[in-house]
C-alpha cells in the first residue's frame, strides 16, 4: 500500500462502516479526517445517532473473517474483552418451524459481543493509525465542488460546540457512511443530479431489548426462536455478551411488537414459540431498562443505475441500503463493500473514475442479502414494495429446507453457509441439497416438489 498516492480522503460517519472505511483509505491517503455528528468517547458506547447499538447483533462468519483480515488481532481482542466466540452450529439452540434445527460442530465461528465492544475495538485500530483523525461533535453542512459542479472537493461542517464556527475541508475523496439518515440524495439534487432510484419493502418490524446479568458458570449458548411465517410474527433471540450479561431482542413483523414494559415483556416472552428465552430471563436480574426500535421499512438506493455522478464521491453501507436487521446481515455486507473499494484501489483505479465502478461491486455484494431478506419478509401478507420475481416459489422450497435442517446436518451445513454469505443460495438447489429436501421428509412428493426436481435436472 502506498500512502503517498492521494492527499486527503474525508469520511462522513464514524460508525462501523465510516471506521471500515477508514481502514482502507488509510492505505491510500497522506491524511484521512472521520467526521462525526454525536460526541465519541473512547469506551463502548450506543451514541445517539445509532439507535440499533443497543440491540441484538450478529456478525456473520464472513463480516469475521473480512474485519479479521483488517485487523488480525480483533477475534483475540473481543475474547479477551469477555466476549463469546463459539462453533455457531454447533453452540446454537434454534428452533424454528416446530423443532429445534439439529446441532453439529461445522468449524464456523460465531461471536458474540454487544454492537458497542465490537464498534469501540475497531475505533481504537483505526485510530492508533498515524494518518487517521477523527472529529466528533461535527455537522456536515454541504458539500464543496468545482465551479462546474463535476467533482466534489470537500465539505462545509459547523463544529457543534462552543461557538459553532463553520469550516472546510478540502479532500481528494469524500465518503459518505451516515448510514439510513444519508443525505446523499438530497446533496444530490441541490448539485443538479439525479437522486438514486429507490426501492423501499415495507415491513413494520418493532422489538424491544433488556440486558440481564448472566452466571458464567453456566454453559453459554445462544437461543434463537424464529417463526414459522405467516402463521407466526414473533421472533426472540438470547445472546451471551461481555461482562457476563444476557442481551435479550424479542420482536415482529406486521406490527406485532414487543411491549417495553416489565409484565408485558415477560408475557411476550412466554408467547414465543418456544419456551428457552422465557425461562431464562424469568429467572435472570435484569441490568437495564427495556428499550424498544422500530423498522418501518428497509431501503435500497440503486447508485449504480446513476448514469452521472459527481467524481471524488462516494457513499458506502447502509447509506446505500438498509435491511431488516433481524437477520444480521448489515454490518457484513459494509465490510464486504469497504473490501471492494480496497481492491479497486489496490488495483490503481483513479479516484475520477471510481464511483461508477465502486456502485457496480457494491450492487453485486448487496443483491443477495437483499432479496434474501426481502424474500423473507413477504413471506407475510401485509409486507408491500417492489417484490423479487419467483419470490413465493423460493420461499415454499425454503421453507421446506428450514424443515429439513431439524434432522438433516447435510442441509443445515448448506444453510448455514448460505446464511453466512459464505455460499450462493444456489447451491440450496444442488442436486445433492435438492433430493435431501425433498424427499428426506415425512409428506408425499407434490406437484411443486416435482416442478422443483424437472427444474434442478
Amino acid at each position: 500500500m502506498n500512502t503517498n498516492q492521494f492527499n486527503r480522503a474525508v469520511i462522513i460517519g464514524g460508525s462501523l462502516s465510516g471506521l471500515l472505511t477508514a481502514r482502507i483509505l488509510s492505505g491510500y491517503f497522506r491524511q484521512v479526517i472521520i467526521l462525526e455528528r454525536d460526541p465519541v468517547e473512547d469506551r463502548p458506547e450506543a451514541r445517539k445517532g445509532q439507535p440499533q447499538a443497543r440491540h441484538l447483533h450478529g456478525l456473520l462468519a464472513t463480516g469475521l473473517d473480512v474485519m479479521t483480515h483488517y485487523f488480525p488481532d480483533l477475534p483475540g481482542a473481543l475474547v479477551n474483552h469477555g466476549a463469546v466466540v463459539s462453533d455457531m452450529a454447533d453452540n446454537m439452540r434454534w428452533f424454528s418451524y416446530g423443532g429445534y434445527r439439529r446441532r453439529f460442530k461445522m468449524g464456523i465461528r460465531a461471536v458474540q459481543m454487544s454492537r458497542p465492544l465490537l464498534e469501540h475495538l475497531i475505533r481504537q485500530r483505526v485510530l492508533a493509525l498515524a494518518n487517521v483523525t477523527l472529529r466528533d461533535r461535527v455537522h456536515v453542512q454541504r458539500l464543496l465542488t468545482t465551479p462546474n459542479g463535476q467533482k466534489i472537493t470537500g465539505v462545509e461542517i459547523q463544529n457543534r460546540v462552543g461557538e459553532r464556527s463553520t469550516e472546510t475541508i478540502q479532500a481528494n475523496l469524500t465518503v459518505d457512511c451516515t448510514g439510513r439518515g444519508s443525505r446523499s440524495p438530497q446533496w444530490l439534487k441541490e448539485l443538479g443530479y439525479s437522486p438514486p432510484e429507490e426501492k423501499v419493502v415495507r415491513v413494520d418490524v418493532g422489538y424491544a431489548t433488556r440486558l440481564y446479568r448472566r452466571d458464567p458458570a453456566h454453559r453459554s449458548e445462544w437461543i434463537l426462536i424464529t417463526p414459522e411465517a405467516p402463521q407466526e410474527t414473533r421472533f426472540g433471540g438470547l445472546f451471551p455478551i461481555e461482562g457476563d450479561r444476557w442481551i435479550c431482542s424479542m420482536g415482529g413483523w406486521a406490527g406485532d411488537h414487543c411491549p417495553i414494559d416489565d409484565e408485558g415483556f415477560l408475557a411476550y416472552a412466554r408467547s414465543l414459540p418456544a419456551p428457552d428465552v422465557y425461562n431464562v430471563i424469568r429467572r435472570a436480574e435484569p441490568l437495564s431498562d427495556i428499550v424498544p426500535h422500530k423498522f418501518p421499512f428497509g431501503r435500497l438506493r440503486h447508485y449504480e443505475r446513476l448514469n452521472k455522478f459527481p467524481a471524488g464521491y462516494l457513499v458506502l453501507g447502509d447509506a446505500i441500503s438498509s435491511f431488516n436487521p433481524t437477520y444480521g446481515q448489515g454490518m457484513t455486507a459494509a465490510a464486504l463493500q469497504a473490501a471492494e473499494l480496497d481492491d479497486l484501489l489496490t488495483q490503481g483505479e483513479n479516484l475520477d473514475r471510481l464511483a461508477p465502478k465502486f456502485f457496480k461491486r457494491a450492487a453485486r455484494v448487496l443483491t443477495i442479502p437483499w432479496r434474501m431478506a426481502v424474500g423473507q419478509d413477504f413471506k407475510y401478507p401485509a409486507t408491500t414494495g417492489p417484490k423479487p420475481a419467483g419470490t413465493d416459489l423460493l420461499n415454499r422450497y425454503v421453507t421446506r429446507v428450514h424443515k429439513a435442517t431439524l434432522h438433516d446436518e447435510v442441509v443445515g451445513r448448506a444453510f448455514l453457509k448460505v446464511m453466512n454469505l459464505i455460499a450462493s443460495p444456489r447451491s440450496l438447489f444442488h442436486p445433492r441439497i435438492l433430493w435431501r429436501v425433498l424427499f428426506n421428509h415425512l409428506s408425499p412428493v407434490s406437484n411443486f416438489d416435482r416442478s422443483l426436481i424437472n427444474r434442478a435436472k
